[in-house]
């Protein structure tokens, strides 16, 4: 299979470059990069060449620009794997236009970040057609190493959505704690140290610690990513009836963090959100 892939950024390139140890590949991004594998000229080039596409932008209006650019010139046989965090609704329906084309398309989101999408290491959440997931499987297992078929088409990112509401709310609660600890003038460090001892201990208790502790907020998952997926878990949340007071509370931290320019920083700057004096 040759593949093209499109939206070579701080995920997409390590992702691109794995993949293209192993297949034919060329790449292609709005913005002209150095790359280690042949970069395309043109979306149209990127769809000749190509039996599997690869897509990883950032948002729903990307997608949705990135797809209906395509679309002119995919054939009848191609998969498209979009692996960017969108939403579900956003993803089925562009599913849906693929498909009065002959062509399939799988929502792959992507968990864990940059070091992971480095060593091909990613944990990919699959959605649509499991007999496709089948024929692309091989690719996706140059990019990650934890794989799961979800279901039909935007379960992938359902799941991805439901995984990183999950991490908001992990945060936020150590953001809550390690404020309360500062106020009771406990080093964060002994507390990091006593949770460890205990059920409390989590990958965002001691790994993010470091970036609390040092008032130093390096990204490997923005503010800004976050605020987009929390923002899907509500619309998820009242779509399908359901109260989740503590997501709610993790979408106003968000909008706050915003507001207060941290877009850029790492979601854990949350925390001087969490902790204003």
């Amino acid at each position: 299979m040759k593949v093209a892939f499109i939206g070579l950024g701080i995920m997409g390139m390590p992702m691109a470059t794995n993949v293209a140890k192993k297949y034919q590949l060329i790449g292609y991004d709005i913005v002209k990069k150095e790359t280690p594998f042949p970069f395309a000229s043109s979306y149209e080039e990127c769809v000749d060449f190509a039996d599997v596409i690869i897509s990883m932008v950032p948002n729903n209006e990307a997608a949705t620009s990135l797809y209906h650019a395509l679309l002119p010139y995919l054939r009848k046989g191609q998969i498209c794997i979009d692996m960017s965090t969108i939403s579900s609704a956003t993803n089925v329906a562009l599913a849906k236009e693929l498909e009065a084309k002959g062509v399939e398309m799988l929502d792959c989101p992507v968990v864990k970040s940059q070091p992971a999408a480095i060593a091909g290491e990613l944990g990919i959440y699959v959605g649509g057609k499991e007999e496709v997931y089948e024929q692309v499987k091989e690719i996706l297992l140059c990019m990650g190493k934890n794989i799961i078929y979800i279901g039909g088409h935007g379960t992938g990112l359902q799941m991805k959505i439901l995984h990183n509401a999950l991490v908001g709310e992990i945060q936020n609660g150590v953001n809550e704690i390690f404020g309360m600890a500062s106020a009771l003038g406990i080093d964060l460090n002994k507390v990091v140290t006593a949770f460890s001892y205990g059920g409390a201990n989590s990958f965002y208790m001691s790994g993010k610690a470091p970036n609390i502790i040092s008032n130093n907020y390096p990204t490997a998952f923005s503010v800004a990513n976050m605020n987009k997926d929390v923002h899907f878990a509500r619309e998820i949340a009242d779509e399908i009836g359901i109260e989740v007071p503590a997501l709610r509370r993790v979408v106003e931290v968000y909008e706050q963090a915003m507001e207060d320019g941290l877009a850029r920083e790492d979601f854990s700057a949350t925390y001087k959100v969490v902790n204003k004096k």
